[in-house]
């Protein structure tokens, strides 16, 4: 039995993520910036549920969350930074104000969080970081600019995360979900009040839209992220849903591909 602490707890991944682990009989914080939200799953698992609030914008708020999991549940073995939203917005329609939140939310508070959990991760020798990023972090499209920005600067610190602690016998997964059937096109969303015209049919503000159906399922992700942190040596990388590995993929051969025609030019800086 180990002890996870999953933000973003309320519903859609977070909530079947929460819902799954607690099944397969282990401890978890939820949290959530109302924490009633998760009644129903305290409820449903009394001993091993615990229904913390958390607004991952409050510093004060991660540690008061971080050391009331560790006095209810124990040391936290598997944190999943999962709490986040959207943003739709052309480059140059982004509000300063409304990135700032948005890297707040997605970047800087799993940050944070990660600071938070380490020292005791580090201590007992053994932790799991999950940081749920997206394939917008490699596969950008119109008017997702800010968030892929947000998503890939969190894998970016992931990555050296992982070797900072790997010789400490912990582990950094990231996860890159495609569209799942969540509140993300939602409540979980935020669009630019700064539109321009010029951008509306690019965007889809015309009827067509860049998005695609969600067709990912939340109850099978979840059941997808278990499995993973049970391997073994967990992954470095996770990608959910069959659109995501085809974009995935697509966009690792356009790269290989265009990186190869301009190797040339590419060796050419080298000093003779």
């Amino acid at each position: 039995m180990s002890t996870w602490l999953i933000t973003g707890a309320s519903s859609g991944l977070g909530g079947a993520l929460a819902e799954r682990v607690l099944a397969a009989g282990h401890r978890v914080a939820a949290t959530a910036r109302t924490p009633s939200t998760l009644d129903a799953l305290v409820a449903a698992y009394p001993d091993t549920a615990a229904a913390l609030p958390l607004d991952v914008t409050d510093a004060a708020a991660i540690r008061e969350a971080v050391a009331e999991t560790e006095r209810r549940l124990g040391g936290i073995d598997v944190l999943v930074n999962n709490a986040g939203y959207g943003y739709t917005a052309a480059v140059e329609e982004g509000e300063d104000d409304a990135v700032s939140r948005l890297f707040a939310t997605n970047f800087f508070g799993p940050v944070t969080l990660m600071r938070a959990v380490l020292p005791g991760m580090r201590a007992r020798g053994r932790g799991l970081i999950v940081n749920i990023s997206s394939i917008g972090a490699r596969v950008q499209i119109p008017g997702g600019g800010y968030y892929s920005a947000a998503k890939a600067a969190l894998e970016g610190l992931s990555g050296a995360l992982r070797k900072e602690v790997e010789p400490f016998g912990l582990r950094v997964m990231v996860v890159e979900p495609s569209s799942f059937r969540t509140d993300f096109r939602g409540r979980s969303a935020d669009r630019t009040e700064q539109q321009i015209e010029a951008y509306d049919r690019i965007l889809g503000r015309s009827g067509t839209s860049a998005l695609g159906p969600q067709k990912g399922s939340p109850r099978r992700a979840a059941a997808a992220i278990l499995t993973a942190t049970e391997l073994d040596t967990p992954p470095k990388l996770l990608i959910l849903g069959s659109d995501a590995l085809e974009g995935f993929r697509a966009d690792a051969r356009a790269s290989a591909t265009e990186v190869d025609t301009l190797e040339e030019l590419s060796r050419s800086t080298d000093d003779e």
